[in-house]
């Protein structure tokens, strides 16, 4: 995990933070003011004063949502809190007092700046304060200078954090904006760098591998030649001819190791990377996730596994992943039976079979769990082909529909007992 997402995973839930500060408000706000000159004349708490409180209070909890709302309604609920004389007045004969009611109108205030684009903001600033000290003004007899005053400069240093606040965050955005770019130009940069020299260490192999095959064939004529005169010099060009083919061998597979590891550097990076291509050791494990989408299979192997090129794998897997692929999109749930004969005469034998459409059961509306590779029966015979063997495909007597394979196996000397 970069820096850039430790210090974003860090962050509180905003909704949390909003809902605790309106709680925190209501609760200060219905605190009583104590005895005292400024709290003479005030009313006794009741009904009302416990409702205008809630509101002064609690619409906090959504004010990112609609902050201009939330700013007016607070406004009106403390302006009628001192009107009704539930508040004492922001300025008196003793002095300033500040109740939470009125810092709950500040916190509004500095939200909205903190929350609005610029001209929302200006449009806080420009109206509302100057409302709320002209209102001050009108509301307490005697003291409208002071109590405007007070007010005033209350709400302008509310606005005027919440400005500086929005342009911190703005600054500080900008730049995890400008270190996550730059963590991602230095990851591109070393992958850059890495692929330049890997690239130039595969031209070198290459140039390897193609000049040892050259000389092979070179050879390779050199020693037909002579076969007939000089049978000593045959055998030792025959034996260089051996030596120079295990150094091409060896070098191509330091080619293929090194774009193998490629390959499994952009599979770590990329999640959707599609996996290793299947083989036969697969057959099982497509089976079980049809007869989880609802196939009924029966599977059989019989005579002894051969090794077989990885193509020739890959060709007889997809023949049977697109054979129950095609059964549960046409025939849905019903019951099928795959059969694997490794036959004497040195051939592979796939036998897909099934029921076909069972009454009542329709095929199921979805993409079938076991995905084919989207080529169908053509795809199936190209594949088959392409490894030198034969498919057959029809409906059965009776229903159903078979698909048959027959793939050949390579000589005696590659076949070996093998968990299929």
């Amino acid at each position: 995990m970069s820096y850039v997402d430790s210090i974003a995973r860090r962050r509180v839930p905003p909704a949390a933070v909003d809902v605790a500060l309106a709680l925190l408000v209501v609760a200060g706000g219905l605190a009583v003011p104590g005895d005292g000159p400024d709290t003479a004349g005030l009313r006794e708490p009741d009904l009302w004063r416990i409702l205008l409180v809630l509101l002064s209070g609690m619409p906090l909890a959504v004010h990112r949502r609609w902050p201009l709302p939330v700013l007016l309604v607070v406004s009106i609920a403390v302006g009628a809190l001192q009107a009704w004389h539930y508040l004492p007045p922001p300025a008196g004969p003793q002095g300033t007092y500040i109740g939470v009611p009125y810092l709950a109108m500040a916190v509004a205030v500095f939200l909205t700046a903190v929350r609005t684009p610029r001209r929302p903001a200006h449009i806080t600033a420009l109206v509302v304060i100057p409302s709320v000290a002209v209102a001050e003004a009108l509301m307490v007899p005697g003291h409208r200078m002071a109590a405007a005053v007070t007010m005033t400069i209350l709400l302008v240093a509310a606005w005027a954090l919440g400005r500086l606040s929005r342009a911190r965050k703005a600054m500080a955005r900008e730049a995890l904006d400008r270190a996550a770019a730059l963590e991602r130009e230095q990851a591109a940069n070393a992958r850059a760098a890495v692929t330049r020299e890997r690239t130039r260490i595969a031209r070198e192999l290459h140039d390897i591998v193609a000049h040892n095959v050259s000389l092979m064939v070179v050879q390779t004529i050199a020693a037909d030649r002579v076969q007939d005169r000089d049978g000593a010099k045959a055998h030792e060009l025959h034996r260089t001819i051996e030596q120079t083919g295990r150094a091409a061998v060896t070098e191509l597979r330091r080619l293929l190791d090194l774009l193998r590891t490629d390959d499994q550097e952009e599979e770590e990076e990329d999640p959707t990377r599609e996996p290793p291509q299947p083989t036969l050791r697969e057959i099982p494990r497509l089976v079980e996730t049809v007869r989880a989408a609802g196939l009924d299979v029966e599977f059989s192997v019989t005579g002894d596994a051969a090794t077989l090129p990885e193509g020739t794998e890959l060709a007889a897997y997809r023949v049977v992943q697109e054979a129950f692929t095609n059964t549960l999109k046409h025939a849905g749930h019903t019951r099928a039976r795959l059969s694997i004969t490794w036959e004497p005469d040195l051939q592979l034998t796939v036998k897909i079979c099934d029921d076909g459409r069972q009454p009542g059961h329709d095929p199921p509306s979805g993409p079938p769990a076991a995905a084919g590779s989207g080529h169908g029966l053509i795809g199936m015979r190209e594949r088959i082909a392409a490894v030198g063997g034969t498919l057959h495909a029809g409906e059965r007597p009776g229903g159903g529909y078979c698909v048959h394979a027959t793939i050949p196996v390579s000589g005696p000397h590659d076949r070996r007992k093998r968990a299929t």
